[in-house]
Parts: C-alpha cells; sequence; structure tokens
C-alpha cells in the first residue's frame, strides 16, 4: 500500500499498469505454480496497525514480544509516527519470517500487502472521501499471471478478505496525510512523548487498554457506555479509538470523538 504523495511514488506509479474499477485481469496463486513463494523474500513490507493486529492474533503473542521479534521500527519522514516494517529473516535470501517451507504460517492473519498481490493499491484524500487507484505488479518472476482465473479488483478485494484491511489503513493513511500537512505548517515532526503514545495507540492495543484504565481517560470522553467496554475489551474497536483520539489530541478535532463537556 502506497500513497502517491511526491514524485518517487507517482513515478512507481505511473510504470505500472493502472486497473479501472471494473477491468479484469488474469492470474492465480498456489503450490502447482513454479515460481510459488518467491514473492515473499526481500520484501520491504510496511506493516499497518491493522496488520499489526492481525499478525499477532496469528501468532498468540503480546504487542511488545510481537514488535521485538518481528518489527523493524522507524519514523515516517516529515512526520514522526511510528512505522513498523516486517524484519526479514537474517539469511542470504532474507525470506519472511513466516514463510516455512513455501507456505505461510499466518496465512489467515497475512498483511494486506501481501493479500492485495499482484495488484497494488495507493490511496489519497479526497473531496469525497478517499481516492483509490489500482494498478497491477507485473514481476518477470511471477507465473501467476498465466494462470486461467479471472478477477476484476472487486472481486479480488473480496476473495482476499480486504474490506476490514483497508478500511482501516485508509484510517491510518487518512491520519498521516493530515498530519504531514499540519506538520508542513508547523515546520517540525512530532515531538517524542506524541510519537510515544501514538505508538501505543497503534500498534500496542493490548497496552494502550491498560493505559486507558490506568488514566481513566475514557471517563473525560463523551462516549457510551457500550462503546467504552469494546474499546477495553476488543482490539479492532481500540485501534479504531485510537484513530479517534490520535486525530482529537494531535489535530485537535474529530467527527468521532469529544471531551465532554
Amino acid at each position: 500500500m502506497t500513497t502517491p504523495e511526491n514524485d518517487q511514488s507517482q513515478r512507481f506509479l505511473d510504470e505500472h499498469e493502472e486497473l479501472a474499477p471494473g477491468q479484469g485481469f488474469q492470474f492465480a496463486c498456489h503450490p502447482g505454480v513454479s515460481c510459488f513463494g518467491a514473492c515473499c523474500s526481500a520484501l520491504n513490507l510496511m506493516l499497518t496497525p491493522y496488520d499489526t493486529l492481525r499478525l499477532r492474533r496469528g501468532t498468540g503473542q503480546s504487542s511488545r514480544d510481537f514488535i521485538k521479534e518481528y518489527a523493524d521500527t522507524s519514523a515516517i519522514p516529515g512526520v514522526g509516527l511510528p512505522l513498523l516494517h516486517m524484519h526479514m529473516q537474517e539469511t542470504e535470501s532474507k525470506r519472511c519470517p513466516f514463510s516455512l517451507k513455501g507456505a505461510c504460517a499466518v496465512y489467515e492473519n497475512r498483511p494486506s500487502a501481501c493479500r492485495t498481490y499482484p495488484l497494488g493499491r495507493a490511496t489519497r484524500p479526497g473531496a469525497s472521501g478517499v481516492e483509490e487507484q489500482l494498478f497491477v505488479l507485473r514481476e518477470a518472476h511471477c507465473k501467476g499471471f498465466a494462470e486461467a482465473s479471472q478477477w476484476n479488483p472487486a472481486t479480488w478485494m473480496a476473495d482476499q478478505g480486504l474490506s476490514a484491511y483497508n478500511a482501516s489503513n485508509d484510517r491510518f493513511m487518512g491520519l498521516v496525510a493530515a498530519l504531514r500537512a499540519q506538520q508542513q505548517q508547523l515546520g517540525r515532526p512530532l515531538g517524542s512523548q506524541q510519537a510515544g503514545m501514538s505508538g501505543l495507540a497503534l500498534y500496542q492495543p493490548d497496552d494502550f487498554q491498560r493505559f486507558l484504565v490506568g488514566a481513566q481517560l475514557l471517563d473525560r470522553l463523551d462516549m457510551t457506555e457500550a462503546r467504552k467496554e469494546a474499546v477495553l475489551h476488543d482490539e479492532e474497536a481500540c485501534l479504531d479509538f485510537g484513530f479517534d483520539w490520535l486525530e482529537l489530541s494531535l489535530l485537535g478535532q474529530t467527527e468521532r470523538l469529544r471531551p465532554k463537556g
């Protein structure tokens, strides 16, 4: 997933075939394809907050343990918001740590970029919401395009279970875009304390839930009791709240959350 907000990313999009909403393409990936598993090496694989939540569900780890074992942490340039990438195996091939004998050990919870492939999905804020651009990644090694299965963007996204991923990822990229615009005006990225709290809200819902209880933060917000309970006991609801809280605390306003009074 990418946002075409600079010349380099726009050139990348220009080099690939863009798909219209109903335009078809031919592709399949399964163990019978000769290149099966070849795309799981030397990846610069960004992990969105929802990717991380779902992968942790597959490994059964705490957020701290998962990030320590499987993620490299950096900051988004010019914004300062924390960003995770998958830590590849320390081998010559740099394979994905979840690639075992050519199979994905976390297939049901695989990241959105893996689900979307061989398509790429670029988004940007638009006047009426998120504007989406889809393009085909035709890599030389990939034999999947010789398979007979026919798709269009909508049927592929549905087959790969991308609805929840795309919805959450769009909120994340919208937050990034809003913070980038704000920081361009202020001339500075997020401070270390802001970045730390952002990482907690985005990538560590288990720790964030404990923080919310200890700080009694939910009691100071105009929220229904049902939503409070969901935030404290459901990680998807906690992440959704995290986006709201960051919009309120970092951007100063959000349509979905407000302080009491």
